[in-house]
């Protein structure tokens, strides 16, 4: 299975065993990274002629990696105008559901993160939930970084996280992990490879589909995700082009340790 076309049976199940991330926090992290560094959203009032003819580009915020879009409706919620990019139909077809639901407009797209195009620039890319360790490939880290520069406004910032090395061999790898819910199981094998820094997930899915005679279908899957160091990340964002402003433990909103397990960072063109 193409590591980028995961999360086809996970995906009717994402939200239900991912109720534990904070969404609420990540959107709260990413409004004050907007308000601090950024040049567009809400509050943002023009200071030329041509801000208010580039206020649409300016303003607009681009989830890669949006996933069923909670994060990315949650934003809307908060003022900003919201663009959702994700290469997993499944998930952006939960994605529309949510936005129809809470009466948004938001646009989800159906693109890879490494080659995504837009008609214009966004002042702001965002990527959260480990989404860019799904870049496994050489180059595919600078791909992105580049694509990003591309299609950032000039002073424009791309906010996001990752899931560290040590993350993945000190703690994920090797181990099993397994969930049992009312109407949906998992079980989740890792297997990290010391070499290529890669972790694979073999994952089944169990989910609920005869109610009456509890009878579940099986889905199985798996995912390859790549554990990234905070040096290897900045160098390649340098590389591309792009400015280091600053980066922090995700968790803890502090300094980045030895024992970060996810890195929150912010660049600028």
């Amino acid at each position: 299975m193409d590591n980028y076309e995961s999360y086809r049976g996970f995906a009717s199940v994402y939200d239900t065993f991912m109720d534990d991330l904070d969404y609420e926090d990540w959107a709260e992290q990413a409004d004050a990274l907007i308000r601090k560094y950024g040049v567009g959203g809400p509050g943002k009032k023009p200071v030329s002629e041509e801000d208010v003819l580039l206020a649409s580009e300016r303003n607009l915020v681009v989830d890669l990696g949006c996933g069923t879009g909670r994060l990315t409706e949650l934003m809307v919620d908060r003022g900003y105008d919201m663009m959702g990019i994700d290469l997993s139909e499944e998930m952006l077809s939960l994605a529309l559901e949510r936005r129809d639901k809470m009466g948004h407009r938001t646009l989800y797209l159906c693109q890879d993160m490494r080659e995504f195009e837009l008609y214009g620039t966004a002042g702001t890319f965002l990527s959260t939930g480990d989404s860019i360790n799904y870049l496994t490939e050489p180059g595919d880290l600078k791909a992105l970084f580049d694509r990003i520069r591309t299609f950032l406004y000039p002073g424009g910032i791309f906010i996001f996280d990752f899931k560290t090395l040590h993350l993945y061999r000190d703690i994920i790898g090797e181990n099993t992990i397994a969930e049992d819910r009312e109407d949906c199981s998992f079980i989740w094998y890792n297997h990290f490879d010391e070499e290529t820094g890669i972790n694979e997930y073999d994952l089944s899915v169990f989910v609920l589909e005869d109610e009456k005679n509890r009878l579940y279908r099986k889905y199985e899957e798996v995912h390859r995700q790549r554990g990234l160091t905070l040096e290897e990340v900045r160098a390649t964002a340098e590389e591309a082009g792009l400015t280091w402003l600053e980066a922090k433990d995700s968790d803890t909103h502090r300094r980045v340790t030895k024992s970060t397990q996810r890195i929150r960072a912010v660049v600028r063109k």
